[in-house]
């Protein structure tokens, strides 16, 4: 059969007649839409998207006046309210949802979700995690799990945090081993506060078995054998931390260097730590090893370790050190000025000396398991740092 392709001329024609048919259809349904909408609603955008939310709160709370059975804008005029920190207002707006007979199943379940938000804002726990349990098996399962966790850890209630995390686990198909073994691992240290080691015990090889690699598992193990008495033992655990994280020696070497001490081999003890300092160098494990070498080979020895490591890596504390040690055999005449160049280098590593959370730059004098900025576990570099910007 015979095909003429002038008959595939009109087709193009045809199909863009068909779009701009549909584009018509589609603009006026978009504008009736439109014109049942109340001018407050549009200012009330038009204020969000000039970062007025306090303008754009006032102009939704016109709509809803208006048109009460906006149940999608009480939601957002809700979260606004939480947004800016009236808690009240945001309660009652989602309470109020929650009091129709006549609200859809999925819209309670998000009035719900919602309300417990609120709650949680304003510190209400014991509410907010009433209703976060109750949707259990709804769409807001996984993210009222992880609000419950946020309130077992502000609580430090770490066999609900366990329970919640496996429940996670399972929801999320992700594993949590760090976070679930640092539970166990704040169980063991209250065990140990009470000196009730077969419960640490138990905590801790649970911890291990979930995170086998814990630096702070393998830590307080070597704690608990220290506070039984059992240095050598403490000895043998704390230096299983070079294998599996060497930067938390940092962490262990005074204890390290104590427990030589207790058990006669302060020697053996300062050259482990200085071999530890050669490689993996921390202010830490530096201010243990001068101070062993000051009391073991005196300041000559001591000064000479820190003029070698300050060509190495030039720290303030290594500078404050180097002053100690020229301090202890300084004549009479060149103390005055020692004491006032340490004094300020002093004051200076005091400010600068400090932890910094890699997750979200938070920096405290102390090291955390758990970033008091973010909540985050395990995310503090165990080197202290000098410099301003929290940089190692």
């Amino acid at each position: 059969m015979d095909f003429d392709l002038w008959w595939l001329l009109p087709i193009p024609a045809i199909f863009f007649a068909l779009g701009w048919i549909a584009a018509r259809i589609d603009i006026k349904h978009l504008l009736r839409e439109s014109r049942a909408l109340p001018m407050s609603y549009f200012r009330g955008l038009n204020f969000l998207l000039n970062e007025q939310p306090d303008k754009a709160i006032e102009s939704f709370i016109e709509v809803v006046k208006v048109d009460p059975q906006t149940v999608d804008l009480h939601f957002a005029l809700g979260s606004l309210f939480r947004r800016q920190g009236e808690i009240d207002r945001a309660i009652r707006m989602h309470q109020n949802l929650l009091d129709r007979p006549d609200l859809p199943a999925d819209k309670r379940q998000t009035a719900l979700f919602e309300l417990a938000q609120d709650f949680h804002r304003a510190g209400l726990l014991d509410r907010a995690e009433e209703l976060f349990t109750r949707l259990d098996g709804s769409p807001f399962e996984h993210p009222s799990l992880a609000f419950l966790l946020s309130i077992y850890e502000q609580e430090k209630d770490w066999p609900k945090a366990i329970a919640v995390t496996r429940r996670m686990e399972a929801l999320a198909k992700q594993p949590y081993h760090k976070e679930i073994a640092h539970y166990d691992c704040e169980l063991a240290q209250a065990a140990l506060l009470k000196s009730d080691f077969t419960t640490a015990r138990t905590y801790l090889e649970q911890a291990r078995a979930e995170y086998k690699a814990s630096p702070r598992a393998t830590m307080l193990a070597g704690d608990m054998a220290a506070q039984q008495g059992d240095h050598a033992r403490a000895i043998e655990e704390w230096q299983k931390i070079e294998t599996q994280n060497p930067a938390f020696l940092a962490l262990v070497a005074e204890r390290l260097a104590d427990a030589w001490r207790r058990t006669g081999g302060a020697a053996q003890g300062l050259r482990t730590l200085g071999a530890y300092q050669q490689q993996y160098p921390s202010l830490d494990l530096l201010n243990t090893v001068f101070s062993l070498t000051l009391v073991e080979e005196g300041a000559e020895a001591a000064a000479s370790l820190i003029k070698e490591e300050l060509a190495r890596n030039p720290t303030l504390l290594g500078l404050d050190r180097l002053l100690e040690a020229q301090l202890a055999s300084a004549p009479a005449e060149r103390r005055h000025d020692l004491e006032l160049v340490k004094q300020l280098v002093g004051q200076h590593i005091k400010r600068l000396g400090m932890y910094k959370c890699e997750h979200c730059g938070f920096r405290a004098k102390q090291y955390y398991w758990r970033c008091p900025g973010c909540g985050k576990w395990e995310t503090y570099s165990p080197r202290r740092t000098e410099t301003p910007d929290g940089y190692a």
